[in-house]
């Protein structure tokens, strides 16, 4: 309940379904008692004319039979009711009622009964005007200076604005440039009209001009008018307010000033009677009605504006002096004097609400009971906290905060890879050529395999939707699908077949798939499976090779295991005895070479590019220990021990970011040659519009050679937009590889290595507008002023809000360096609050500390240049023996 409500004096609910709008509420003393009380007069637009004298016995009494004067049914809606001395020869006030097509003036009269009922009252029709325009509404006052009568003058939907000299009418007129009509005020102190146009402008026009005017019968310009017989209709003065105006109203406070109150959609504004604006005001509410009246106590003029908020606001110029709460919202707000109360203020909702109301506050009576005194036994009420900490204690242990296995039964998800590739492949015969190697592949029939996932719900479930993703350049014959659950324990299974398609390798060979559904309930949820698809989808057996340019070692444990075992499907027929070194091919042809020592434990990768190591390096892994769980050991692992070769990741940086730079140079250009292509375009189109012919000046020639190159550039752009991308998924692959071997290298968990791969495979796509180099740079960063941080100073420096392009990638480059080396000397990764406390770091013997500043972070990076060699052939700098690659490991 708020405080602040509108006290209810007297209100009445008028009619059933009635409606009712901001001209359909009147208040004047129009039986002409001359006593100074004010008659509540309300009309509605199902043709019912009421006429109300509330007098209730106390504060607050609903409307009795004997407040209700006359009732009478006028068949026509009522779009407007005012009074006014509208009939000749008498200063008496008579009521005006206008319908769609008629305008009647009316004669209200009581007559004293002789038995108890009381008085008697009845309306008279002095005189009516049959419209030849649909009326919108009307307003009236002593139009041109006359003294003891109204006028009338009637605005109709098409915008001519009807003149009526009481029983006469005396001319018409439209303004210039009406659409819609607005709100319609008269100003007797400047004698002119004031409306807002559908230009959302205030204009006022004087009532001499519309008087001298050309008449108008109709829109078009007269003979007459063309002659200069006639008079136009000129505009006095306009404001531009930007929005469309409720309601228009004029006060005047004394002789010698008037003010215009205009109600917008969200303001109102208060103009001088010069069209000049005295202040404005913003609306937090969208309104509904308003009223400007003067305060003749303060000697100023209050407003009050009613909104869709049930809200009845005071303003006393721009500030709010009061606020109240109504039961309705109003669409016509009048104040008057009733049953000698002065100040009454009469709401009308256009559903019917009548209220006469007052401003007061509603304080609340309620009183809280008190509470019943007991004695706490605090004993009894330790051991029952002691029993629920125990419970949730419990429940905490076995399922955790959530009730995840609930949660996840309602949909399950699993995928099927087929082992077997597809009868007829989906796949396409593609010429692959890569220009960095010597080996030519040719018409190779791209294999495809089916992904089968299934669906089984344990509840009614809606808006299913499926989608799979897999890391491009792979692609699916379809990657969404829908269902509808609409019964319990349901199957459905779809199948999908996945090929390679381009002559780059994908970065992954997992994929997802993620279902969307909601509940019975309405709340959404996101179940997903990942599939793992099989090597020789986008690789095929092929001879080791003798020499490349980059190799891996990649220690273990235990015991060397036969690659034969490890590969079944790439073994070479013709060389079955060599079961320590395995060949293979990409369909992009590019080839890898595996081989396994048997006596010191390793695995050495190698190829001649560096980024086409991983595949074969994490499948190596993978199938290692799925091997050794089968075989019941669990203490199986792998590290590395050789130099981190960084410098063949540096290599990938530079170029992926030189691709980026030329699309951002060839777009500028491409950019700059549009601009000329229309300029010259725009010259061409005006000489051959000129009606003189006048020589082209070579313009063809031009238009000719800028098209050209137009097209030119744009085949450049597509060119090196395709190019970035295999350079981006080549740099993908690499940073994989750095990736793992950081991990085996220092020995990380999987949550440290899960922090590595957000920080360095944060995107997806690659774009100009947010690239891969300030991307990790930025989480680089950010790792290095938090947990790998050394003291509080690094950890009080900001980070810029804001990512761009770099202008090259050696800061990235120092910093991906600077890791390293923070991590070798006993740095961790996490995310904890804890990481923000400087860290004390176990350095292993002989190690540097960390620099403290940007001079020793230079040193670090020259003697990190030694750590972190490019060595071509990184075999060299392990124990392992110098053999012949296809001889294999003998001694």
């Amino acid at each position: 309940m708020s405080l602040f409500k509108a006290r209810d004096w007297w209100s009445t609910v008028l009619g059933e379904k009635e409606e009712f709008d901001q001209g359909c509420l009147c208040l004047a003393d129009v039986d002409n008692t001359g006593n100074g009380q004010d008659k509540v007069i309300v009309g509605s637009f199902m043709g019912y004319l009421r006429i109300f004298n509330p007098h209730p016995v106390k504060t607050g009494d609903g409307a009795q039979a004997e407040d209700l004067l006359l009732e009478v049914h006028l068949r026509d809606p009522i779009l407007q009711v005012e009074v006014g001395k509208f009939v000749s020869g008498t200063e008496m006030l008579h009521l005006a009622v206008l319908h769609s097509r008629k305008l009647c003036v009316y004669s209200v009269s009581g007559s004293l009964g002789n038995v108890e009922h009381g008085t008697q009252y009845q309306i008279k029709l002095m005189y009516e005007h049959n419209l030849q325009r649909t009326a919108c509404n009307m307003t009236y006052g002593s139009f041109g200076g006359v003294k003891g009568r109204d006028l009338i003058c009637i605005q109709s939907m098409d915008g001519m604005l009807m003149v009526f000299e009481q029983e006469s009418y005396a001319f018409g007129r439209f303004l210039p440039g009406s659409l819609l009509p607005g709100p319609l005020a008269y100003s007797s102190r400047t004698d002119s009209f004031i409306t807002v146009s559908s230009c959302r402008q205030v204009e006022s026009y004087k009532y001499q001009v519309l008087a001298f005017a050309t008449d108008a019968d109709k829109r078009q310009e007269t003979e007459q008018q063309k002659l200069g017989s006639g008079k136009r209709l000129v505009v006095d003065w306009t404001l531009n307010i930007g929005e469309q105006a409720l309601d228009i109203c004029i006060v005047s406070f004394n002789q010698s000033a008037s003010s215009v109150f205009v109600l917008g959609e969200r303001n109102f504004f208060c103009l001088k009677d010069s069209g000049q604006i005295r202040f404005m005001k913003k609306l937090d509410c969208s309104p509904s009605c308003f009223l400007p009246y003067c305060s003749v106590s303060e000697g100023t003029i209050n407003t009050l504006i009613g909104n869709h908020s049930n809200m009845l606001h005071v303003y006393q110029d721009v500030t709010l002096k009061w606020a109240t709460q109504l039961p309705h919202i109003p669409v016509a707000v009048r104040v008057g004097c009733l049953h000698d109360l002065k100040g009454v203020i009469v709401t009308l909702s256009d559903d019917g609400h009548l209220q006469c109301s007052y401003l007061g506050t509603d304080p609340s009576l309620f009183q809280a009971p008190k509470v019943e005194s007991r004695e706490l036994n605090y004993d009894e009420l330790d051991i029952e906290l002691k029993e629920l900490q125990k419970i949730i204690k419990d429940v905490n242990k076995s399922q955790g905060v959530w009730p995840m296995t609930e949660r996840e039964d309602d949909l399950k998800v699993s995928a099927m890879v087929s082992p077997n590739f597809d009868s007829v492949s989906v796949g396409v015969f593609a010429d692959f050529q890569r220009q960095s190697t010597d080996v030519e592949v040719g018409a190779d029939l791209v294999p495809s395999v089916t992904v089968k996932v299934t669906l089984q719900n344990r509840v009614t479930l809606q808006k299913i939707r499926l989608s799979v993703y897999v890391q491009p350049p792979l692609v699916l014959t379809c990657d969404q699908f829908t269902f509808e659950f609409m019964a319990p324990e349901m199957t459905r299974t779809v199948g999908f077949s996945v090929y390679l398609k381009g002559s780059c390798l994908p970065p992954e060979l997992e994929g997802n798939a993620v279902v969307s559904y909601s509940r019975p309930t309405g709340i959404p949820r996101v179940s997903q499976c990942k599939f793992r698809l099989p090597l020789k989808l986008i690789c095929l057996p092929g001879q080791p090779s003798k020499t490349a340019s980059h190799k891996l070692t990649i220690d273990t444990n235990k015991s060397p295991v036969s690659l034969l075992s490890l590969f079944p499907g790439f073994a070479n027929q013709s060389e079955d005895d060599q079961v320590n070194v395995m060949g293979f091919r990409f369909l992009g042809g590019s080839r890898v070479t595996l081989l396994a020592s048997k006596t010191s434990q390793r695995y050495r990768i190698q190829s001649e590019q560096f980024e086409d190591i991983w595949l074969i390096t994490n499948e190596l892994i993978i199938r290692l220990q799925e091997y050794f769980e089968k075989q019941g050991i669990k203490d199986f692992a792998c590290s590395f021990s050789g130099s981190m070769p960084l410098q063949e990741y540096f290599e990938l940086i530079d170029h992926h970011f030189e691709l980026r730079i030329n699309g951002e140079k060839l777009e500028e250009l491409l950019s700059e040659r549009a601009v000329q292509f229309r300029a010259i375009q725009r010259r061409l189109l005006t000489r051959f519009k000129d009606k003189t012919p006048a020589p082209l000046q070579h313009l063809d020639t031009l238009l000719d050679g800028t098209y050209k190159q137009v097209i030119a550039l744009a085949d450049a752009v597509e060119e090196n937009q395709d190019n970035l991308f295999q350079s981006f998924t080549r740099l993908k692959s690499a940073t994989h590889l750095v990736i793992l071997l950081i991990g085996l290298w220092q020995k990380l968990s999987t949550d440290q290595i899960a922090i590595l791969e957000a920080a360095f495979l944060p995107l997806q796509q690659d774009t100009q507008e947010l690239g891969w180099e300030e991307t990790v740079d930025a989480a680089i960063s950010h790792l290095l002023k938090t947990c790998l941080s050394k003291s509080s100073k690094e950890q009080a420096l900001n980070l810029s809000s804001q990512l761009s392009i770099p202008k090259d990638t050696s800061r990235l480059k120092k910093h991906i360096t600077l890791l390293c080396d923070r991590l070798a000397k006993g740095g961790r990764l996490c995310l904890s609050t804890d990481a923000a406390a400087p860290q004390t770091m176990v350095m292993p013997g002989g190690c540097a500390t960390i620099p403290e500043s940007d001079l020793e972070e230079r040193s670090v990076e020259h003697d990190s240049s030694e750590l972190f060699t490019n060595h071509k052939h990184l075999i060299v700098e392990s124990p392992m023996p110098e053999v012949s690659p296809l001889q294999g490991v003998s001694e």
